[in-house]
């Protein structure tokens, strides 16, 4: 569409991009005692930057493992995996894994969800946008993708308990625990590659992390 040609379109405002800035005020971890709240925002970009980071080591270090994981592909799915929470809120994950009913149910509360962002999108830019919104039950995406961006959750999830267990929070200790457990479950050999290589520096001083050696 010739959006010159079109003045209704072309005078038309859309809200998608102001939506998916409002992540910033959708906080998490909503059951727990935080030190330092964090909000959906940060850490979809968080994740991102994760997911990136494994589909990266994945093309460098793993290149015989298939299937092929595009970086930039996998980061755009991983800064869009909560933008549903911007209708739906933060359900904890004690609540929404409870049993299969609860998780069914908000599956689908959360793809009508992701429907209404894209539907503020203008018509020609949804299809563009979609394939970041796609679950693993959908065609558009292929699941090793997706386990990456799940990967990328629980990996940012671990560096939260640390980030609170460093300031003296003893109310993230399970969960730490908890999420370690389901890492090492995780039989993906670019998570270990981070888990044993990047995930050290977390939580050391800015001296420390300046010190580290580039080997």
């Amino acid at each position: 569409m010739d959006v010159q040609d079109n003045k209704s379109a072309y005078d038309k405002q859309h809200s998608f991009f102001a939506m998916i800035d409002r992540m910033q005020y959708i906080n998490r971890w909503g059951l727990m005692r935080n030190n330092r709240t964090e909000n959906l925002k940060e850490h979809s970009m968080d994740v991102a930057v994760v997911a990136h980071a494994l589909a990266t080591i994945r093309k460098t270090y793993f290149p015989k493992q298939q299937p092929y994981i595009d970086p930039l592909q996998v980061m755009g799915i991983a800064l869009f995996h909560d933008a549903s929470e911007i209708i739906t809120g933060d359900l904890p994950t004690p609540i929404k894994y409870r049993n299969e009913e609860i998780r069914e149910a908000y599956k689908k509360v959360e793809n009508q969800a992701s429907l209404t962002l894209l539907g503020l999108l203008p018509e020609p830019m949804r299809k563009e946008y979609a394939s970041f919104f796609c679950n693993e039950q959908d065609d558009c995406i292929n699941i090793e993708t997706h386990k990456i961006v799940k990967a990328a959750d629980r990996i940012c999830a671990y560096i939260k308990c640390i980030s609170e267990e460093m300031t003296g929070n003893k109310e993230f200790l399970s969960a730490k625990e908890t999420v370690i457990q389901s890492i090492e479950r995780i039989e993906l050999p670019e998570v270990a590659y981070f888990m044993k290589h990047f995930l050290p520096a977390y939580g050391k001083s800015l001296d420390d992390i300046t010190d580290v050696s580039n080997d």
